[in-house]
């Protein structure tokens, strides 16, 4: 049955009204707990997960109207459950206490079958709908959620704090993969316009002739093939944000459009006179220097000034070691739950391998190769699953003659207090791990520590 999988607690100190609804509701398909008290239905809600309470608002000990409140408060969960109140003795008033504390319908005993049915149907085809649109955004959140630990982190978070609530327009540079779209994305979201429409253009992927159409609209036959009115991304997102990316691929034309509007608030359609005006904030991003695109004759100096009011960097993945295994495990999690697998595991010497690649793709190819592996890997990600260049981990030749000065013994001394720091480094200063990756115990480790005076500032 279509009801076979939702599950309903009934609440109610009468037996026999227990008894009767547990018939009518798995008569239709639905799992049926119950219990006698408000007290007793509170503690089982996080162990049954119902999608449907139905609770009388008459119990012994607290009431039914107690434990509404306590549910609708999102303490047992959120989005709450929804639940019926049913009543053999219940006032005016406790209906409409019951409907303002968010109750979803109220009967009064003796229960009408039919329309009891009718109610849990609506119901709980509510609460799946909203429960699924609740679980849809948090992945949805999810994919876009910055994630780092690192000092260049925290000083990006501080920074994107400080400017998101007002209406500088910010230009984000950094090396392709770095995340630069999460950053324009926690800027929208934490912005006063964060319930407006973040609209992201992607100018290298756009034809140059194609592009001012796209920004900014057309009207019906402004060109061929402009069959019809349209209108542009610019007028799509006026109330949010429109994120510009990879800007320096703009087209000349596109550019100059691009500052009239900035400057004047205003826009035009292809082929139209008419002006409208919009109210949006501009966030761009690139991977390329304009500053010499400036130089060149290729961006514009007025348009760089005007989208370059704070100026924010992207950093690369290696100067962010520490932030590789909280990455890592956070892809891995997501892809496992997103191809409906049991969480794997990743083998310590796979993490220090991950740790050790220069990750020239950055973020983005960090994730691309967690979602390769939660496919292609057995329950655990181990060594063996790596491609060949993560496992091909060079050594930098260093000439014999920078040891010149040194005797075997301060050799060895160096070396080993050189390879700690770079695993200190490669775990982020956590003792635990890189005791484990050395192979020595955490006090052989912390011995070591003191007796070549390793300190944190050696990062």
């Amino acid at each position: 049955m279509q009801n076979e999988h939702s599950t309903v607690l009934v609440v109610d100190d009468e037996k026999n009204i227990r008894r009767t609804l547990r018939m009518v509701l798995e008569g239709e398909g639905y799992a049926v707990e119950d219990t006698d008290t408000a007290e007793k239905a509170l503690k089982r809600l996080p162990d049954i997960s119902p999608d449907l309470v139905i609770m009388d608002v008459k119990l012994p000990g607290k009431d039914g109207i107690w434990a509404l409140e306590r549910i609708m408060s999102g303490e047992y969960g959120r989005p709450p459950v929804p639940v019926i109140m049913i009543s053999g003795h219940a006032s005016f008033t406790d209906a409409v206490r019951a409907t303002r504390l968010g109750a979803y319908d109220f009967f009064e005993k003796p229960i009408d079958r039919q329309r009891v049915l009718v109610s849990v149907r609506n119901a709980v085809e509510r609460w799946v709908m909203i429960r699924d649109l609740s679980t849809m955004r948090a992945r949805e959140a999810e994919r876009f959620e910055m994630i780092g630990v690192s000092e260049v982190m925290k000083r990006l978070f501080e920074q994107i704090a400080k400017v998101a609530p007002t209406k500088g327009r910010v230009l984000i540079t950094g090396e392709s993969g770095t995340g630069k779209e999460l950053i324009a994305r926690a800027i929208h979201s934490h912005s006063l316009l964060a319930d407006g429409a973040f609209v992201k253009v992607n100018c290298a992927a756009i034809p140059p002739e194609l592009i001012e159409s796209e920004l900014f609209g057309h009207e019906k036959g402004a060109f061929t093939g402009a069959i019809s009115r349209k209108r542009g991304l610019f007028e799509i997102a006026s109330g949010g944000t429109i994120f510009l990316d990879e800007i320096g691929d703009m087209s000349p034309t596109a550019q100059a459009k691009v500052l009239r509007t900035l400057e004047s608030g205003e826009i035009n359609r292809v082929g139209g006179e008419k002006q409208i005006t919009v109210d949006v904030r501009v966030l761009a991003a690139t991977n390329q220097k304009l500053e010499e695109l400036v130089s060149t004759g290729k961006f514009r100096e007025d348009l760089f000034f005007r989208l370059n009011v704070v100026p924010l960097v992207s950093p690369p993945l290696r100067e962010r070691p520490g932030d590789i295994v909280l990455l890592v495990e956070r892809f891995v999690d997501y892809f496992c739950v997103e191809n409906g697998f049991r969480p794997k595991p990743l083998r310590e010497e796979a993490l220090a391998l991950l740790q050790s690649y220069r990750w020239p793709g950055n973020v983005r190819e960090l994730k691309n190769l967690c979602e390769r592996l939660v496919i292609m890997s057995d329950a655990e990600i181990g060594a063996d699953d790596l491609p060949p260049e993560v496992l091909q981990i060079s050594s930098p030749t260093i000439p014999p003659s920078a040891y010149d000065h040194l005797g075997l013994r301060e050799f060895k001394e160096e070396m080993e207090r050189a390879f700690i720091v770079h695993k200190l480094k490669a775990y982020g200063w956590n003792i635990s791990r890189t005791a484990t990756a050395l192979g020595i115990e955490r006090t052989n480790l912390h011995k070591k520590l003191k007796a070549y005076d390793i300190r944190r500032q050696d990062r």
